[in-house]
Formats: C-alpha cells, structure tokens, sequence
C-alpha cells in the first residue's frame, strides 16, 4: 500500500476521513513553506498537497491563481519547492502542477527529484489516463510515486474508468465542473461521482473543489473518503500567517476542519 493510500485509510480506522490541506509552494514564502507544513500537521491534517506555481493554472479558480502569481513574483523555483520539503515527513506530501512544470527538468530528473525530496505522489492536472500519460507513469513507477488523476461530475462511465484504473494513492473527485474556489454548494453531484467511482476501483476516492468550511467537510465526509481543502487554506494563510506571527490562528482553522472529519460528526 503506497504511503497516501495509508495515510487515508488509517484515518479511516480511527474513525475520521483524511483531511487533505492545500498550500501554493512558495506562498507567502519559500522560507515560509517548512514552518506552514509543519503546522498544517499540527493541525491535523492528514496529507499536504503542494501546489507548484504555473503561470496558467486552468484548473485553479482566483484564490489560487493569485497565490500562485504571487510565488512567481517573488521569483520561486520548483527545485527551492522540493528543497524545502526535504525531510518533512510528518504527512504525506503529494504535488500538484501541470505538465509543462515537470517537462522543464525531464519526466524521469523531475520525479527522481521529487522522490529525494520525499515526495509521496502527484496530482498532474492537465494529464489525462491515456497514451500520453505512460511517460510519466513510467518515470513515477520507478521511483514509487503515485499518480493521482482527476475525476468531475460530466466525466464518461470510460472516462472514470480510466481514472480509476490508473491513478494510484487516491482517486480526485472534482465535486463540480469549473475552477477550485471555496463556496457552499449542494453536494449531490459529488455523492453521485465518488459512488460512480467506487464501482471502478478499491482506492479512496477524495473529494475536492468548493469545500471551505467545516461544515462543508461535515457534509462531505458523509459520502467520501478524503475531503481536500485548497482556497479557503490559502487565502486564511494570506489573512493569518504573518511570517508566523499568526500561527496559532492559522493552526486552530486547521483543526476545526480535522475535527469536522469525525464520523461521530456524519452519517
């Protein structure tokens, strides 16, 4: 079992889903970046995804756009990224970015980087299950990282197939079709997705987009296995963080999103 995929089913055994908490790389900092992940763990969050700035993030919504604009501004690099999450083990640590970031370097130079740094697996927004992704697959096989893809609600029965067959750790439930960006929604066509989604595969199936409160993770860890928390984490960071000035805020936001996770809490 890969380390995301434990990392998901052992909060399942204590009775929890796994929160799953999105920060930009290099927003506000990359110095800042050890410190956020270490409270992020402090908070309980069970996985740590790390996005890597792009500048045409389509798959991002305002939050993140802008903090990932801000990152390339300050003139942050992947290799600074990778360098800061090395020996962080804490949590799981999965990356998010886009194909173009890990062409830069090569598939295999990128994923034998992400492997040193400790890296458990990636989440390549613009790859879809098919042809093209075998290079990269190959290339994160052989350094034991997972890929996960991504599922949304107008995929075909083919498609979520294919996203099932061959994501590795979790499979990326997109609650809605659109851009990440924290707003309550109704959760129906997200609990339609994961069920679609369990017919296809044993793997934890996590639901992310449009979750921003603890009641939306309450709600939605009443049908999936994960709930990932992207915007609604990076835009307390910018309003809290402080240079670390307001960790203890920032850390206590963290923990009533965990606590939200709680199966004494749904169903």
């Amino acid at each position: 079992m890969s380390r995301l995929q434990h990392a998901i089913d052992s909060a399942k055994a204590r009775g929890e889903r796994a929160l799953i908490a999105f920060v930009t790389g290099g927003d506000p900092s990359v110095s800042q970046l050890r410190p956020i992940l270490e409270a992020l763990a402090d908070g309980g969050a069970d996985v740590i995804e790390v996005g890597l700035p792009f500048s045409d993030p389509i798959a991002d919504g305002p939050t993140i756009q802008a903090s990932s604009q801000r990152a390339i501004d300050s003139g942050v690099t992947v290799g600074e990224i990778l360098d800061a999450l090395s020996g962080f083990d804490r949590v799981a640590v999965v990356l998010m970015g886009y194909m173009n970031t890990l062409r830069r370097p090569g598939l295999a130079s990128f994923a034998t980087r992400a492997k040193e740094a400790g890296v458990a697996g990636v989440i390549v927004c613009d790859l879809a299950p098919d042809a093209e992704a075998g290079e990269w697959m190959g290339a994160a096989r052989a350094q034991g990282l997972d890929t996960v893809f991504l599922t949304a609600p107008n995929s075909t029965d083919e498609r979520l197939r294919l996203v099932c067959e061959s994501s590795s750790g979790f499979v990326y439930a997109v609650s809605r079709t659109g851009v990440t960006g924290a707003r309550h929604q109704p959760w129906a066509e997200a609990r339609d997705l994961v069920a679609r989604a369990r017919k296809h595969t044993s793997l934890p199936v996590c639901v992310g987009f449009g979750v921003g409160s603890a009641e939306d993770v309450r709600e939605v860890s009443e049908f999936a296995d994960g709930v990932i928390v992207g915007s609604k984490i990076v835009d307390r960071l910018a309003a809290d963080w402080n240079e670390g000035r307001g960790r203890d805020e920032f850390t206590s936001f963290v923990r009533r999103l965990k606590a939200a996770t709680s199966l004494g809490h749904v169903g």
